[in-house]
């Protein structure tokens, strides 16, 4: 047994040299300096003969160090080399070296080493026999090549990949039912609010949500519509800060508590004074922002409150305003605020029109005042709510929307 001088790689005499080794992306560049010699390409490469008629063993000086194994040594036979290998890839080895000496296959296949420093490696073993006259092998030359780095790349990059599929299959979901909890809480997206109304409806209802452009979590942005039990009607929109299934239970419970108290006859402004202590008791702390509004069809009169929202635009005979806000913060931004409201009496024909912040994401509330304040001349021209939803959504639902908004039109029929 012998082994060659360090460096030297061996390969059969008067064979064909080997195919090179499979690429490697931490390779340098043809042209390249290679790096130094401690993460050289050579120290991960090494080469070894195995003489079946004289049963030597020749190693290069690189596979020793492959191996962590003490180049003073000799050079372990093919009979020794299994006692390198972890345990459940012994029988990969046998198979390969089978196949070649029996068979005169090539060698092209990896397995682990544990090196008496009891780390692990991963080597790629590619290989040839060698034939004698009678043609039979007479000897077996092998490159190997230590691909550690290279399989824990691959490995990481593999987890990385299969997280990021449990991420997106986690958010799917949790955007599916935080879309089936917002269906389920407001009143339908599209075409007329129509309320069980006891005679003739006093209010012509409709509304619409417009998504965002692009797949973003479902939005906070809700409104509402409700006939009270003493015929009166009540308007809301509002926005609430949060992302998926907690801001849709969250809009859940606040949309539940806005009917119950307007339902008990709870006057806007002291309703959103109650929302306010509401959500400031809330495990998980939110701001909204709010309008509400309390429709008297017998005086044509609205009350109404607001916490930091836009106020709604009253239009009449094609022209339009922007109502005078009451005094009113951010629900959840201020422990015990108080919010005003105001009264203004209606006329027949009168459309009003509520909106939430998104309606034009990036620009000013005034912007979006004077904007939506333009299409008075065509809401005049409108037969019902529905048709001035649609001119809104005409306007407002192009391809470009950065922001879910929700907009609430009521026109005064009687």
């Amino acid at each position: 047994r012998h082994h060659g001088a360090a460096g030297t790689p061996l390969w059969p005499p008067g064979g064909a040299a080997p195919p090179p080794p499979p690429p490697d992306p931490a390779e340098p560049p043809a042209g390249r300096p290679a790096p130094a010699p401690g993460g050289s390409l050579l120290s991960r490469v090494g080469s070894a003969e195995w003489n079946l008629l004289t049963d030597e063993a020749t190693w290069s000086g690189e596979l020793y160090q492959i191996l962590g194994l003490d180049p003073a040594r000799p050079a372990l036979t093919l009979d020794e080399l299994p006692s390198l290998i972890l345990d459940e890839d012994r029988p990969k080895l046998t198979a390969m070296l089978t196949d070649c000496l029996v068979d005169a296959r090539p060698i092209d296949g990896e397995f682990r080493v544990v090196r008496p420093d009891s780390t692990l490696r991963t080597v790629h073993m590619m290989g040839e026999p060698v034939l004698g006259a009678d043609g039979g092998t007479t000897s077996m030359w092998a490159v190997l090549r230590d691909v550690s780095e290279l399989r824990r790349t691959q490995q990481t990059v593999r987890e990385t990949r299969d997280s990021l599929h449990r991420e997106h299959r986690r958010e799917q979901t949790e955007h599916r039912i935080a879309a089936e909890l917002q269906e389920a809480v407001l009143p339908p997206w599209r075409g007329s609010l129509r309320l069980p109304h006891q005679g003739p409806p006093a209010l012509d209802l409709a509304a619409h949500r417009l998504p965002a452009a692009k797949s973003t979590p479902i939005g906070g942005d809700w409104y509402d519509a409700l006939e009270l039990s003493d015929g009166q009607t009540l308007l809301s929109v509002g926005d609430l800060t949060g992302q998926g299934v907690s801001l849709a239970s969250g809009m859940a419970m606040l949309l539940g508590s806005v009917r119950g108290m307007a339902m008990a006859g709870t006057d806007p402004g002291h309703l959103l004074t109650m929302l306010n202590q509401l959500l400031d008791t809330t495990v998980q702390p939110a701001l909204g922002s709010a309008v509400c509004c309390r429709y008297r069809p017998e005086t044509r009169t609205l009350v109404w409150a607001q916490a930091g929202h836009p106020a709604p635009l009253l239009y009449r005979e094609g022209t339009g305003c922007l109502l005078n806000a009451p005094d009113g913060v951010l629900l959840g931004a201020s422990s015990g605020a108080v919010y005003g409201q105001s009264v203004v009496t209606l006329e027949p024909g009168d459309l009003l029109l509520l909106h939430t912040d998104g309606l034009m994401s990036g620009h000013s509330r005034t912007a979006a005042a004077d904007r939506l304040l333009s299409l008075a001349p065509r809401f005049g021209a409108a037969r019902t709510a529905q048709d001035c939803v649609r001119t809104v959504v005409e306007e407002f639902g192009g391809a470009g929307r950065e922001d879910d908004a929700c907009v609430l039109v009521a026109k005064v029929t009687a």
